[in-house]
This record gives C-alpha cells, sequence and structure tokens, in this order.
C-alpha cells in the first residue's frame, strides 16, 4: 500500500530513545509523532488477546474484548490507548485481573491515569463495542482492513507501525461463515446457531496489518510447495471462472514465494499463506500475513480475458507476496517511509515477472505501467516527492498515490543500475537479515546500501526521493557535410531550482537499413554526445530507447513516418508516451495531430500491451483536449476506423481492445444501433469472447448514450446471477437515471458516509455522473464534490481521496469546471496541503486543457 515524510529531524525523533519527555504528551487527535515516539521508547512486549462476538444482522452492534499486556518503563505520563469512538462504546476497563479503574475517553484516546500504571508488566481487560468502519460489513460478509491508522477505529490498540505485538483472536460467527485470519485456527466450538474461532497467536505484527475476513464464502486449500498449504475464501459463483482461476491463483502464489525467497536468502516469513477474494475490495490487494486481501475480479478470470489481465492478476499476487518481506516482516518506523514497503512491492512483483516474461517483454511493461502513472503526478503542479513529512498518522492516508507506487520502482531500479545488480542484492539482503521482525527507515536502508556502493547515495538520495518533480531533456545537434559535428543533451527541472536526476538510458538514431544506438550517462546538466560526432545525419532520433529515462524527453517529428516500423514493441512504447507527454508540455504534436497519428498505428501495430496504449491516447485525447463542439467532426471517421482496424487485427485480444474503445467513443445513431444489438443478442463481433462483465458494462454504456437507461440496466441485472454484482447494478442504476432529479437525488445521497461505503461503486459512479455527455447538468456537483474532499480523506480508505477527485474531475476540460477548482482553492488558502496537491494532480489535464483548446483554436 502507500506513504512520504520529514527527514532529518524525523529520523532523529524517531531513532532516539527517550524516556523522559521535555514537556508533557499532549493529548490530540489521531496519533502524533510526539505520541508515536513516546510510547516506543517506553513500551514493549505487547501482546492483544481480543475477541468479537459478530451478529448474523448487519447493523447489529459487535461486541468486543481485549486483555493488552505490555512492560512500561516509564510511569510519569498518563497512558493513551488509541481508540477513535465515543465514550458510550467502552463498557469497563479493568486492570489487573478484576479490578475496575477509573478512565477518560479524550480526543480518540482512552487515558489512563499514571496512579494505575506499574514499571515492568501491566494487563488490561477492555470490555468494547467495536467501530463499523472499518470492518466493511455487508449482509453475509465482512472483512478488517486497518491500514494505515483504522485499527483504532475498531479495538483499543497503540496504533503506529513500530510497536509491533503478538495478537491472539476469538471469532464468534453465525454458523455458515467461513473464517480466515492472520495465524492458523487451534480449535472451535458449534452451538446455538454459533461457531466460535480460537485462533493460535500471530506473528509479530503491527496494527495495520492484523485482520480477519468472515462470511459466507466458499474455501479450498492447495499446496504452494516445499509442504506449504494455502488457504483460499472467495464468493465467486461463475463456475467457468473458478475452473480456470483457482488452480492460476495458487500456482501464482507458490511461484512468486520460490522466487522471493531465492532472491532474499530468506525463507517464507510467516506461519501460514491465505487470502481471500472479496468483491468490489477498496485496492487491488491488502498484505496482510495469512489473510491477504485480493480484488475478486482481479483474480477470478475466464476466457475472455486479455493478456494485460492475466499479466495483471500475476503482478497483484507477486506484489502482495513480497510484501511478507517488505513491510510485513521489516516494517517502516513510521508512515513517512510506507513507499519503502511499496517500492519493493513493486519492485520485486517487477522482477517476478521479468523471469516469467523475458527482459524484452517485462521492460516494456515496466515503462507502460509505471511512467505514465509517475508523469501524471510529477508533471503537476501539486507533485509531491517520494518520501514526505507526516506529523500524525490521521493523515497518513493522504501520502498514498503514484508516486510511491510507480515513481518510486523507477528510482530503485536506476538505483539498482547505479549499483550493479549483485551489489545491490547484497544490500537488501544484509537489510532484511539486520531488521527482521522489526522497524527499519529509509536512512537505515542508504546506511546499508552505501556500504555496497562507490557512488555518493545520499547526494542522488536528495533528488530523486526527497524532492518532487521530473527533469526536461532538450538537445542541440548540429550538422557539416551531411555529418553530426555536435550533438548536446541537457536537462533542467520542469518547475522549482536547479537540480540533476542522476541517471541512465540509450538514444537511438536510425538509418535506412541500420540503427545507431548510443548509451548515455547522464550525470551533469549538460553533456556532449561524443560517440555521435561524426555519424551520418540520421532519418530521426529516438531519446530513451531503452525505456529507462525518466523526465520529459523531446520529439524527434521525422519520426512519424518511422514509428509503426520499428521492430522494437519497447522502443515503440517508449516513442508513444514521449510524445504524448510532449503533446500535453506544448512541445511537439498538437492534440488532433497527435490523435491522426496514432490512428495509424490501429491497424498496423499488433503488440497487444502497445495497441492497448495507444487506444488510451486517443480515448483521452478525444474526450479531455478535443473541443465538445468540435467532438462531432471525428466521431464518425473514428468510429469507422476503429471497426475496420478491429475487424483486420487477428488476434482476439487485439480486437478486443478495439471494440471497447469503440465502446467508449461511439456517439452515431448507427454504432448505437449497432452496440444495442450486440448487447441485446449477446452476439459478440466476429473474434471476440464478451463475458457476463463485459455485457455489463454495454449496458451501462448504452444506459448512458441512448433514452433506454432503466430498462436496459435492469434487464441485465435480471441477467446476472450473482448476488454481489446485482447489488453493483442497483447501486449505480439512479447515477445513469435520465432523469436530472434522480442523478441529483443520488449525488446528494453520497454526501452521507453511509452511502459510500462501497467506494469502488461510488466511483464508478462518479464517473458516468460527470462524464462528459453528461456536464451541462453535472458541473454542479462539482463545488459540493471539493468540499467533499476533507470528510472523504478522514472517514474513506486510503486511496478514496484521489479516486474520487479523479472520477469526478477525469473527463473535465470547460473553462468553468477550472473555474471552480480555482475559486475552491482561493476560498481557501489554509487548506489541507497534502489534499490541495491532490486536487491539483487530478485536474490537471483540466488545467492544461485551458492552454491546449485556446492554442488549438487560433
Amino acid at each position: 500500500m502507500k506513504l512520504f515524510y520529514k527527514l532529518t529531524l524525523l529520523a532523529l525523533g524517531l531513532n532516539t530513545v527517550v524516556v523522559a519527555q521535555q514537556k508533557p504528551v499532549a493529548i490530540e487527535p489521531g496519533v502524533s509523532l510526539q505520541l508515536a515516539t513516546y510510547r516506543h521508547s517506553v513500551i514493549s512486549n505487547i501482546t492483544y488477546s481480543v475477541g468479537f462476538h459478530i451478529p448474523k444482522k448487519r447493523n447489529d452492534k459487535i461486541l468486543g474484548s481485549l486483555l493488552l499486556q505490555f512492560d512500561l518503563k516509564d510511569v510519569s505520563e498518563p497512558l493513551q490507548i488509541d481508540f477513535k469512538q465515543a465514550a458510550d462504546h467502552i463498557q469497563t476497563v479493568r486492570a489487573g485481573g478484576d479490578r475496575a479503574i477509573d478512565f477518560k475517553v479524550e480526543k480518540e484516546h482512552i487515558v489512563i491515569a499514571a496512579e494505575y500504571l506499574k514499571k515492568g508488566h501491566n494487563d488490561f481487560t477492555i470490555y468494547f463495542t467495536a467501530g463499523n468502519e472499518s470492518l466493511n460489513r455487508n449482509d453475509d460478509f465482512l472483512y478488517a482492513l486497518f491500514v494505515p491508522d483504522r485499527a483504532r477505529t475498531v479495538f483499543p490498540c497503540f496504533d503506529q507501525p513500530d510497536l509491533k505485538a503478538v495478537f491472539t483472536l476469538t471469532l464468534e460467527v453465525p454458523q455458515g461463515w467461513k473464517v480466515l485470519a492472520n495465524a492458523t485456527i487451534k480449535d472451535s466450538l458449534k452451538r446455538d446457531k454459533i461457531n466460535t474461532y480460537f485462533f493460535n497467536a500471530t506473528d509479530k505484527l503491527p496494527t495495520y496489518l492484523f485482520s480477519f475476513t468472515a462470511g459466507k464464502y466458499t474455501d479450498v486449500k492447495q499446496s504452494v510447495g516445499e509442504g506449504r498449504t494455502a488457504e483460499l475464501l472467495y464468493r465467486e459463483t461463475d463456475p467457468n471462472k473458478i475452473k480456470l482461476s483457482v488452480d492460476s491463483i495458487f500456482k501464482a502464489h507458490a511461484d512468486a514465494i520460490a522466487f522471493l525467497e531465492k532472491w532474499t536468502g530468506i525463507a517464507f516469513p510467516f506461519q501460514k499463506v491465505g487470502f481471500v477474494a472479496i468483491p468490489d475490495f477498496q485496492f487491488g490487494g491488502m498484505e496482510h500475513p495469512g489473510e491477504v486481501q485480493y480484488k475478486a475480479n482481479a483474480l477470478f478470470l475466464d476466457d475472455g480475458a486479455t493478456k494485460d489481465q492475466f499479466i495483471s492478476r500475476a503482478n497483484v499476487i507477486s506484489h502482495e507476496t513480497a510484501h511478507m518481506w517488505f513491510g510485513d516482516m521489516v516494517t517502516m518506523r513510521w508512515f513517512n517511509d510506507v513507499w519503502m514497503k511499496e517500492v519493493f512491492a513493486n519492485f520485486m512483483a517487477d522482477k517476478v515477472a521479468e523471469k516469467l516474461q523475458g527482459a524484452e517483454a517485462f521492460n516494456q511493461k515496466f515503462l507502460q505501467d509505471h511512467y505514465p502513472a509517475a508523469y501524471g503526478v510529477d508533471r503537476t503542479a501539486g507533485a509531491n516527492p517520494i518520501r514526505q513529512q507526516l506529523d500524525n498518522l490521521q493523515d497518513a492516508g493522504s501520502l498514498y498515490g503514484n508516486i510511491i507506487y510507480h515513481k518510486a520502482p523507477i528510482m530503485m531500479r536506476q538505483l539498482e543500475k547505479l549499483m550493479g545488480k549483485d551489489n545491490f542484492q547484497k544490500g537488501v539482503r544484509e537489510y532484511l537479515k539486520t531488521y527482521a521482525y522489526g522497524n527499519a527507515t529509509w536512512n537505515d536502508m542508504i546506511a546499508i546500501l552505501s556500504k555496497y556502493s562507490k557512488a555518493d547515495l545520499y547526494t542522488w538520495n536528495k533528488v530523486w526521493v526527497n524532492q518532487p518533480g521530473r527533469p526536461v531533456f532538450d538537445y542541440s545537434v548540429k550538422y557539416a557535410a551531411g555529418k553530426i559535428s555536435s550533438f548536446t543533451l541537457s536537462q533542467h527541472p520542469e518547475s522549482g531550482a536547479a537540480r540533476l536526476w542522476p541517471q541512465v538510458f540509450t538514444i537511438k538514431l536510425h538509418y535506412p537499413s541500420y540503427d545507431k544506438v548510443i548509451a548515455v550517462n547522464m550525470d551533469k546538466q549538460q553533456i556532449s554526445i561524443a560517440a555521435a560526432k561524426g555519424l551520418t545525419k540520421p532519418q530521426y532520433i529516438l531519446f530513451n530507447a531503452d525505456g529507462m529515462g525518466y523526465g520529459l524527453f523531446p520529439t524527434d517529428k521525422n519520426i512519424a513516418d518511422g514509428l509503426f516500423t520499428m521492430k522494437s514493441p519497447l522502443e515503440r512504447a517508449s516513442a508513444y508516451i514521449i510524445a504524448y507527454e510532449d503533446m500535453l508540455a506544448g512541445r511537439s504534436f498538437k492534440p488532433a495531430e497527435l490523435m491522426t497519428l496514432l490512428e495509424k498505428g490501429l491497424t498496423v501495430e499488433k503488440d497487444e500491451m502497445n495497441l492497448r496504449l495507444i487506444n488510451g491516447y486517443i480515448s483521452g485525447i478525444y474526450w479531455g483536449f478535443v473541443k465538445a463542439d468540435d467532438r462531432p467532426k471525428y466521431t464518425a471517421g473514428l468510429e469507422q476506423l476503429l471497426w475496420s482496424a478491429m475487424e483486420q487485427q487477428t488476434a482476439a485480444n487485439n480486437k478486443k481492445i478495439l471494440f471497447k474503445t469503440y465502446q467508449d467513443i461511439y456517439l452515431s445513431h448507427g454504432a448505437q444501433s449497432r452496440i444495442y444489438q450486440i448487447w441485446k443478442t449477446q452476439q459478440a463481433p466476429a473474434g471476440i469472447k464478451l463475458t457476463e462483465d463485459d455485457y455489463t458494462s454495454l449496458a451501462l454504456s448504452i444506459a448512458l448514450k441512448s433514452d433506454t437507461a432503466t430498462s436496459v440496466i435492469k434487464q441485465q441485472q435480471d441477467r446476472v446471477t450473482n448476488v454481489d454484482r446485482k447489488n453493483r447494478l442497483a447501486f449505480l442504476m439512479p447515477a445513469l437515471s435520465l432523469d436530472v432529479k434522480e442523478r441529483d437525488a443520488f449525488f446528494a445521497s453520497l454526501g452521507d458516509r453511509k452511502n459510500r461505503a462501497k467506494e469502488a461503486w461510488v466511483t464508478v459512479a462518479l464517473a458516468y455522473l460527470n462524464h462528459p455527455l453528461r456536464q451541462s447538468t453535472s458541473i454542479k456537483y462539482l463545488p459540493k464534490s471539493l468540499d467533499l474532499v476533507e470528510e472523504i480523506q478522514r472517514t474513506g480508505d486510503v486511496f478514496f481521496p484521489q479516486s474520487w477527485l479523479a472520477a469526478v474531475f477525469g473527463s473535465y476540460q470547460s473553462k468553468a469546471a477550472w473555474q471552480v477548482v480555482a475559486d475552491f482553492l482561493k476560498a481557501h488558502p489554509n487548506y489541507n496541503p497534502k489534499l490541495k496537491d491532490k486536487i491539483l494532480q487530478a485536474t490537471d489535464n483540466l488545467y492544461r486543457a485551458q492552454t491546449i483548446l485556446k492554442t488549438n483554436n487560433k
């Protein structure tokens, strides 16, 4: 999962053991850095014996009991136990067994006076009513999701990552429910329509990794190698998906475990392997040891799935498995370094993929997965560094985002290149062994890696990790008598103070019958490409040909004629990305020019990943950077081109990609009729396999673009048998209503937290509400959408603020929409800076559209 922070000061604060505070620890909401630092210095040997009674009815209270035991060094301060609930959620607190004691509930803490504390061993028994916020309760299942600081919303605890503890869990659940948790089941008891499960003690875990799920699931167990058995719980009912997916899910886990054990030199570090597939889960996955949670539709695929979906499934499984070593076994000390676990999870997942795919395909996949997503933040006015400051854990959720998940792996690959693979691996292995089952900071990591590197990693770290933004590359080539007389390459920041991003990449010079590839070590602000001097003038130059470099590279517009004849799919991918980024920056193609160029590739680009990339760019330009009034000029031709390309492509996945883009952009009456007939008859175009999910997607598109909204969705709902998917359609229906008042009422309902519980459903609904075809009536939602962001950050899961903003603003281009954003920021000069950055990130295309559309109309 994700985060960032305060460098030297924070590192010093967290590495210093302080028993006597200079001033009393303030009682304030959340978990402050001051409180966390103090508690880490005085509390140790923590165990939680916690039990929950889970009733059958979703709205009934969940009662809980807790025996909290720990050793204490200092008794000069009151004890603050984190619990983000009202006082009426605490029935009693007992010290040392049966002695009931007085306590206060103040600012999200149970405060126990120093008179009830003693040096050495302490134990407190607390009877409480659990909070529902992070238990994700549904009619017949629930799952606990506590990252980054949500354990305290459910039960009393020390909710900080550097106070690892052993958990012993007891669950009482309705008969017929399955359970899964971090540890193995020790015993069970059946009575009075209730099953009680007693779990063994866990390995040492921080509170954010403690988890469980219970509900009506199917369970299956299989070997994942080395005499180790894994367990899977799922709610999927499609027999085809189950048949084609279950064995693959276990094999992907076995492959990932085997690779990571070999690469790290450390055996799987926890007592069990277990995972659960959750319908409409908030994330792709969450790495609780023994109970990894996954989004169900990412795991369960059928014979209509694309190659990209299969690769993505393997990637998310490898990512969550890598967390067992990176994040779970060695945990960041404070959430400013949460990015460390995420970068290694992504980085190691990519290494698993490299082994399975081969170097060329892996490099292409790495480029497409990480670079556009990282650029999407780093190019904006809201760009943030990889490592950020964090003063209170209640703000930790705002640190998650694409910089952690996508720029950080790019940085790590550059670091590995700088150190050499062997030295890098040696350093990481030492880091893991040194801090196994404990906590560490990024500075701890750099100190170890520096032992294996001749380069100054501290200077390198400053620009790559501690500062935001990306470099802009410019070049100058001079010719004499048809040969290169000089070739210089320079870099400067896109914004902010001058600095250098040391990195390596290649440049390709293309000639009619051969190519010349030149390696570049960009270790200065400006360098001369000595290897190019004296070479014949090329037909075109491709920068960042190997996809290793990071930044805004120049586009040689002479590349247009040779773009689709490049033999390397990796080089074509790099060229597509550079051209799109330069278009956004106003450095090369205008949107219409680039769309026309990319359209030529719809038929000739045979690589599935590249075809998906250019289709995404075409759709993005069509909706985002072509004026709404001008869009009809392009629609008919683009519809025809996509359909024709779909018929000409031979690979089934390529056909499906083109069909999906056709579905996205179609507007004409002829296209509407064609799509409706495909949905109605369930007869897919020749060579394409459409699944139930695909037909559901078609129904939603038809509802958006035609006059049959409600009936089409209702008919599709009748076709669907899975209850979770039926409920999703019921939720989305009012967001697609033809009645503006019904859509208005639906949006207004999102102001109530309980109606935002299914975050994945909410973001889909918002995207339809704010679709370009509905913006004349939905623009009025924008001020309230911004007003809700702070509340969403407080009450939602970590990705919800950014996914909320992206769903709302992702397709707006009008001056009026941008004015709403500008007015909001002007009216809130002291707005939460991290959330302000989220707004600027989500509205960057809207901001750029103001200049791009104005320029295009001159």
